[in-house]
């Protein structure tokens, strides 16, 4: 018996989405189960998907002025309980250390669910003057939260994400940086990730424990649900009378700054997969892509083909393209299909008549389409390629977006619309939380944002029938 064996076939996406998305993780090798119930392993291939994500993040962070701290992973109770709304929003999904080594502690401490009281306890103690602000903070980290059921990337209880923490002068400055702060998520998604996103702020109901407003990027996934992609909180001043931060103003006066906190998670890397994937497995953007090309040497025990397929690797680095050469002894048909459940974009090929010609072969990952490229425009034609399919995933997906967008007027045509097609659905609101209730407990539904990009729909609650003047963005979440 030779090594020769396909790649383990993944269920189909229309017949079982849940488990397609499943099937994919794990094929893919981005996710292993550990022995920890809903703690998952990221693995080398998807903790480079996350990297590069962080990158991008990260530069545009520091570009805007932020710095990177490391807070404590554990919080004292009486410090969490110093902010009510938070700790009681906060409460069912904490994880308590009840002791060290042997002993039981005086105090339990709380493994963070995220870092609102560190930041304001730190900031009591270093912040004197109006000279001192902005403080414009972020940390890269994990967090646990218990969530009772798990599912890897979207609802870990213990999961990788940034969390940005500012103080300002002034209300103005920390609404401007919260808003900010939502274009650079929107950024990321948009032109990194090839995934259209809809800006918002969440309803009172949905908004951050503790928080003034929340703002939000939502995704539509391919199976019509939605995704939150990362949100943006404006604080006002709210924690920061409650932990005592004060300065003194330009008049010398004592007063309160005003704060902000935003984050971004690993959730994205399941927004990638849900909005790109198909039953061939992952589909990667190549500006996040962990390997943007893949050259397969055909044929690799002819003289030459294997040093041709180092030169052609060498010539790609040196323009800037991740790139790997499978030299494997699996069958070329075999690493095709084991690179397209991977998701990089492009497969470049190379054998014994293709150096004859003085050419190799191309095929996208995203439309299958192959192509003959003369080796002397390789890099020329390779960026080109991987642009074009930047480009093309994300017209697909903001296809996606666009055609399962759809307009109601009353509740029964929003039951009839998530029944029968899905999607979201853009529906006046009286902003009464009684309806929004209603919508999710008949209809199904949740709010996902009131758009910046407000549509007249009518002037009618869909709930209630009453006078409304707010569209909302409705849909069922993961």
């Amino acid at each position: 018996m030779g090594k020769e064996k396909n790649v383990e076939q993944i269920t189909d996406m229309d017949v079982d989405f849940a488990q397609w998305y499943t099937d994919v993780v794990r094929k893919a090798k981005l996710i292993d189960y550990s022995g920890t119930k809903g703690f998952f392993i990221m693995r080398p291939y998807a903790y480079a998907l996350w990297e590069n994500i962080q990158a991008e993040l990260d530069r545009m962070f520091k570009e805007l002025g932020h710095e990177n701290v490391s807070m404590p992973l554990l919080i004292p109770e009486s410090l969490l309980q110093k902010e009510k709304d938070h700790v009681e929003g906060f409460a069912p999904e904490v994880a308590w250390v009840t002791h060290g080594g042997s002993e039981e502690l005086p105090e339990r401490l709380c493994i963070r669910p995220t870092s609102e009281t560190l930041f304001c306890e730190h900031w009591a103690n270093v912040l004197s003057s109006w000279r001192d602000l902005p403080m414009l903070y972020n940390q890269w980290c994990s967090v646990v939260r218990w969530e009772k059921t798990t599912r890897p990337f979207l609802r870990g209880r213990e999961f990788l994400w940034q969390e940005g923490h500012t103080l300002h002068e002034t209300a103005k400055e920390a609404e401007e940086e919260t808003i900010n702060m939502l274009n650079v998520y929107a950024t990321l998604y948009e032109d990194f990730l090839a995934m259209p996103v809809v800006k918002g702020v969440k309803t009172e109901k949905e908004k951050f424990a503790g928080a003034i407003a929340t703002y939000t990027v939502e995704n539509m996934m391919h199976d019509k649900k939605a995704l939150q992609g990362g949100t943006s909180h404006y604080f006002g001043d709210g924690f920061a009378r409650a932990f005592g931060i004060q300065f003194s103003d330009r008049e010398n006066k004592l007063t309160y700054p005003h704060q902000t906190s935003w984050g971004i998670t690993t959730r994205t890397i399941g927004g990638i997969i849900m909005t790109h994937g198909d039953n061939n497995g992952l589909n990667l953007p190549p500006r996040i892509a962990p390997v943007q090309v893949m050259v397969i040497p055909i044929a690799s025990h002819k003289p030459g083909v294997l040093e041709k397929a180092d030169e052609l690797v060498a010539k790609l680095k040196a323009a800037g393209i991740r790139v790997k050469c499978d030299k494997s002894d699996q069958s070329p048909g075999w690493k095709f299909a084991e690179h397209e459940m991977k998701g990089v974009p492009l497969r470049v090929e190379i054998g014994p008549k293709d150096i004859e010609n003085n050419q190799c072969v191309a095929a996208r990952r995203d439309s299958g389409e192959k192509r003959a490229i003369p080796l002397d425009e390789l890099e020329v034609q390779v960026k080109a390629l991987l642009e074009e399919i930047q480009v093309s995933l994300y017209n697909k997906a903001k296809k996606n977006l666009e055609q399962n967008t759809r307009p109601a007027k009353t509740l029964d045509e929003v039951k009839e619309i998530i029944t029968e097609q899905g999607g979201f659905i853009e529906a006046m609101w009286c902003g009464g939380e009684q309806c929004e209730q209603k919508m999710k407990e008949e209809a199904g539904v949740t709010s996902r944002c009131i758009p910046f990009e407000q549509k007249n729909i009518g002037d009618r609650c869909a709930a209630c029938g009453e006078k409304a003047e707010k569209m909302v963005v409705w849909g069922v979440a993961y």
